[in-house]
């Protein structure tokens, strides 16, 4: 009863409290005086009284218990005339409501600042950084590389764009990239299709700015409309350069037309594609891309001619001893990747190189390390049909049949596994075109029905592509779906008991969405994984720190021109010996290519390289076996 009535009591009193903050800013005034009233007067009294030096007589004891409680309220507590003390308290408190109120407007105008900013709503001042536009889950390793590139650097600024809580978006950068050296991340939340917008990250000034496609079915016409917008917001031609992505070949067009002559637009769905073909068909070739590609290992950099010019692109091919030629960079700015050796190199042209970094490009000649008795000449070695086995279906797939057509040899065939089955896959106007080398057969089932994979014999088949397909009853999968993993990570991990069953090593080459998931996945070291989000991301940047990189990866990546390969050891050189680099770089010559590294079996499946030596000193000393493999840069 008594617990009810004290309950009662707290309900009652709280009720007259939110009553009384009800009544409005002179209600609380006058309550908050009678208070301090209530308190001040009666505690100035007893102290009065308590002090033994206190006047005796009552008059004088009121007037120290005046003085008191003026001082206390700071009013002053004059004592005089009923006039002056009357005018004394009358300044005091026109004083006292002038501070009050000059240090609300101060405390007011500073919370709206510090509000102004939490909402990154304020202009960034910063020259020569990069601008990211939108926000997926590329940002991280974006702004993870942009960090590893400014490494050198005593200054640099990243400023991000996007319709986010500004905190919200730093504590999840600040999550995922715990390192940022001396590079300063700077957010800014606000709509990127809006020029008045984008002047918040100051892109006229930014050295380079990066659209990034946002997920969702309208990624794309965002993207589109972000470049439109930039363009608004910089008239006319920038010194930035613009690289952007959108993942639907459909719109390709249209975003290079946004993007302007000096803009850059990267297809995720094409490029995807070509590297599931590429590396399906060379083992191993994802883990050199992915050197390549980061900052932190051997990358693509010039070097001026200087001394060089004058002299043929095959004698370059040992003028760096720590370094990897690979081609031109003509005055006019186009890119020539393994010219002929005997192609002039011009006083205005750059050397197109693999190197560590760019100071380490420096031209020392490595001829002399070359052993003329350990070069073979290589059989030649009559192009097969082959056996390929496609898991699932998704908007990438006939892109993915379209690019092994251009690839493989005459006779090769394709089976499909895919839970829409022949009819559905037909319907694409791309699976009904007439290919010229491969043979293709569709079969309808589910890929992750360990029934379905037992009856394909898949050991039997020269390589295995995963890619990744939707449930059932969804829609059709996207590269940000990260929802399509789980079931290739099912699939992996029956692939991987039909391995162990067989007692063989299946050649895999498997797409993901999200490079969490890889970590999971059930395979081998050194398991070939094109993970969509992340590679896109280390292409733009790459491109964004050097313009020119554009024109080498298109051409790596297309079916014609030049592109890397992985290639028997024993067809450039004599094996069971150890033998200088450079004298697989004079053999790789002799044949029109440009050798660049190497892998080695015995160490195919130990991190962290698992084998692969991007760039190795010339002068280096290899002992390789059989089935080792060369990296060249060739025509074919």
């Amino acid at each position: 009863m008594a617990q009810q009535h004290t309950k009662s009591l707290r309900l009652r009193l709280r009720y007259r409290f939110d009553h009384l903050v009800a009544g409005g800013t002179a209600a609380l005034i006058g309550w908050l005086a009678l208070a301090c009233l209530a308190v001040v007067i009666p505690a100035s009294t007893v102290l009065v009284w308590a002090d033994r030096g206190a006047p005796s007589t009552l008059s004088g004891r009121l007037t120290a218990v005046w003085v008191s409680v003026g001082q206390t309220l700071k009013i002053g507590g004059a004592v005089g005339s009923p006039v002056y003390v009357l005018a004394s308290v009358t300044l005091a408190l026109v004083a006292l409501l002038f501070v009050s109120t000059l240090v609300s407007l101060i405390t007011t105008g500073i919370n709206r600042r510090i509000m102004a900013l939490r909402r990154g709503h304020s202009t960034v001042l910063e020259a020569g950084h990069t601008v990211v536009l939108g926000w997926s889950d590329q940002i991280f390793p974006v702004i993870g590389e942009l960090v590893a590139a400014n490494a050198n650097q005593r200054r640099s600024a990243i400023a991000v764009l996007a319709p986010m809580d500004k905190v919200e978006m730093e504590d999840e950068i600040a999550t995922s990239v715990t390192r940022t050296g001396t590079t300063r991340i700077i957010c800014r939340s606000g709509r990127t299709t809006d020029p008045t917008v984008l002047a918040r990250v100051s892109p006229q000034t930014a050295k380079a700015v990066l659209v990034l496609p946002p997920a969702g079915e309208t990624g794309d016409a965002h993207v589109v409309k972000t470049l439109l917008a930039l363009d608004a917001a910089v008239p006319g031609p920038g010194d930035a350069v613009v690289v952007a992505a959108v993942r639907d070949t459909r719109n390709h067009l249209t975003a290079r037309l946004a993007a302007g002559p000096g803009g850059r637009v990267l297809c995720v769905d094409d490029i995807i594609a070509r590297l599931l073909v590429q590396t399906a068909r060379q083992p191993g070739l994802s883990l050199v891309y992915q050197e390549l590609l980061e900052f932190a290992g051997d990358e693509f950099y010039t070097a001026a001619a200087g001394g060089l010019a004058g002299r043929t692109f095959g004698e370059t091919l040992l003028a760096f001893t720590t370094s990897s030629v690979v081609g031109l960079l003509r005055g006019d700015g186009g890119v020539v990747l393994n010219p002929d050796s005997g192609t002039a190199i011009a006083a205005g042209d750059r050397i197109v190189l693999i190197s560590e970094d760019d100071h380490t490009a420096v031209p020392q000649d490595a001829a002399a390390c070359v052993e003329e008795d350990a070069i073979v000449t290589a059989r030649p070695r009559a192009p097969l049909p082959e056996r390929l086995l496609l898991l699932g279906w998704n908007r990438r797939a006939p892109l993915v049949l379209e690019q092994l057509d251009q690839f493989v040899s005459p006779g090769t065939t394709l089976d499909v596994v895919a839970l829409n089955g022949e009819t559905t896959l037909h319907t694409s106007p791309e699976a009904a075109e007439v290919r010229s080398r491969l043979e293709v057969s569709f079969h309808a089932g589910d890929i992750t029905d360990p029934q379905v994979l037992a009856k394909l014999d898949v050991p039997s088949y020269d390589s295995v592509i995963v890619i990744g397909e939707p449930a059932p009853g969804t829609e059709a999968a996207t590269d940000t779906d990260t929802g399509t993993d789980d079931r290739t990570l099912v699939t992996l991990l029956h692939l991987r008991a039909i391995g162990e069953a067989a007692q063989r090593e299946l050649s895999l080459t498997t797409e993901m969405s999200d490079d969490g998931n890889r970590l999971l996945a059930p395979a081998r070291e050194g398991a070939d994984f094109i993970v969509s989000g992340r590679l896109i991301s280390l292409l733009m940047t790459q491109i964004s720190e050097s313009r020119y990189l554009a024109d080498v990866f298109e051409e790596l990546f297309r079916a014609e021109g030049n592109e890397l390969h992985l290639k028997p050891v024993s067809d450039y050189v004599r094996t069971g010996r150890e033998v200088a680099f450079a004298t697989l770089v004079e053999s790789a010559r002799r044949r029109g290519e440009c050798a660049v590294g190497y892998r080695l079996r015995a160490r195919s499946a130990t991190g962290p390289d698992f084998g692969v030596r991007l760039n190795p000193d010339k002068r280096e000393r290899v002992r390789f076996g059989e089935h080792d493999w060369l990296i060249v840069l060739a025509d074919s």
